[in-house]
């Protein structure tokens, strides 16, 4: 299994681009960027706080890496129209030399969607478009020209040139909704998660049964999963860890622990486990303080 990382774009976009190089000449596999305009609250509320826009930091990060991947985890379709997510995409793999993963999703915030006039649909019209979305995107990706006449685009024997550098570029999907799998398994190349272990076990079941049902191989998808670690001392910090606010989305323990639960990942066919670093320190030297420790303690180790 590979490991990649996960700045948070609240941070300094310094820090972000210092964090991404430590973890390209680490040799972590990819750094990925969440694509947000204001932090989450669960409702029509705005609170402040910063957010660097994705679509901004990462060519800067492909511009200043080497090696590791990079994308949007994940730009939501809602938002974006599907010509500048392929042109964005297009452009940005050949900044990285062909490193580029583009992350689509549906659309689910709903304070952004509602402070900028954004239409955040119910849920089956929101993955109505989402599935026209993906299929114009992957065209002009890979075609040289693109029409589509759908209910939500229309487009017009359409270029994307110059064409990216990967054959394909790849399209990652993150979503857990048994449609939006189905989606995925026929549209995309790589599928992403929340979860603990047990959690991303039973969505990893579903995505399986989805690739069945759309007739396609599961050993043709890349699919990735990502939680909250907490490398604690003691049980009690460990019980701790997963009292918060994120108990849901994190996983805690030693060293001895987190390999094993890291293993259980991997044993359960994913092939990326993404650390965020939200949990890991308000300053630079911080997180990659506590990026360096995981990455001896566990992640070698595994």
């Amino acid at each position: 299994m590979k490991f990649s990382v996960w700045p948070n774009s609240s941070h300094p976009t310094s820090d972000v681009l210092a964090e991404c190089r430590w973890a390209d000449e680490q040799g972590f596999h990819g750094v990925w960027i969440a694509d947000h305009y204001m932090p989450n609250t669960g409702s029509e509320e705005v609170r402040p706080g910063d957010l660097h826009e994705c679509w901004g930091l990462l060519p800067a990060i492909a511009a200043t890496t080497s090696n590791a991947r990079l994308g949007p985890l994940v730009s939501p379709t809602s938002v974006h129209h599907p010509a500048l997510l392929a042109n964005r995409a297009a452009t940005i793999d050949h900044i990285s030399g062909g490193r580029m993963v583009l992350g689509l999703g549906a659309g689910w915030q709903i304070n952004e969607h509602k402070a900028y006039g954004i239409e955040l649909q119910p849920p089956k019209e929101r993955v109505d478009r989402f599935e026209e979305a993906i299929v114009i995107t992957r065209s002009l990706l890979n075609d040289e020209r693109t029409s589509f006449d759908g209910t939500y685009y229309t487009i017009s024997d359409a270029p994307a040139d110059p064409a990216p550098v990967q054959t394909p570029l790849p399209i990652l999907v993150g979503t857990s909704g048994r449609r939006m799998l189905r989606i995925t398994a026929r549209h995309a190349d790589e599928w992403n998660t929340w979860g603990t272990v047990e959690g991303a076990a039973e969505r990893y079941a579903t995505f399986l049964q989805a690739c069945e049902a759309v007739g396609v191989d599961r050993a043709d998808k890349w699919t990735s999963v990502q939680s909250l670690v907490f490398l604690t001392d003691t049980p009690e910090e460990a019980e701790q860890a997963l009292q918060g606010p994120f108990g849901a989305r994190a996983i805690a323990g030693s060293a001895e622990s987190l390999c094993e639960q890291l293993a259980a990942y991997a044993e359960t066919g994913f092939d990326e486990f993404i650390v965020p670093d939200f949990n890991l320190g308000a300053g630079l030297d911080q997180r990659i303080e506590a990026y360096d420790r995981l990455k001896r303690e566990v992640l070698d180790q595994i």
